[in-house]
């Protein structure tokens, strides 16, 4: 679903990719953080400004696992927030694979 933004001069439309794109960033930003790809990897969900985002990643090897998924929570979180004014609600962050 589409973010959209009302202003006194319009609107401004920010459409799933776009979410997609700024959550993966978001999470990548993480030392020792990368997004599964190929089957399911995340998904963000938007709802009356409010947004719950599930993320499936891999986590380096020797990385401090609830460390590494707080740090993706935050930033998902200050990204979505900060950049389209959205509450979230929450991250659900699952740790796939350690590499």
């Amino acid at each position: 679903m589409s973010v959209v933004i009302e202003g006194e001069h319009g609107t401004i439309t920010v459409p799933p990719a776009t979410l997609t794109s700024l959550v993966t960033r978001a999470a990548e930003r993480v030392e020792g953080v990368r997004l599964r790809h190929g089957r399911r990897h995340h998904e963000v969900k938007v709802s009356d400004n409010h947004a719950r985002v599930t993320l499936e990643l891999v986590a380096r090897y020797g990385a401090v696992l609830p460390d590494v998924a707080r740090g993706v929570q935050e930033q998902v979180t200050e990204a979505l927030s900060t950049m389209c004014g959205l509450q979230v609600d929450g991250v659900d962050v699952v740790v796939e694979e350690v590499e």
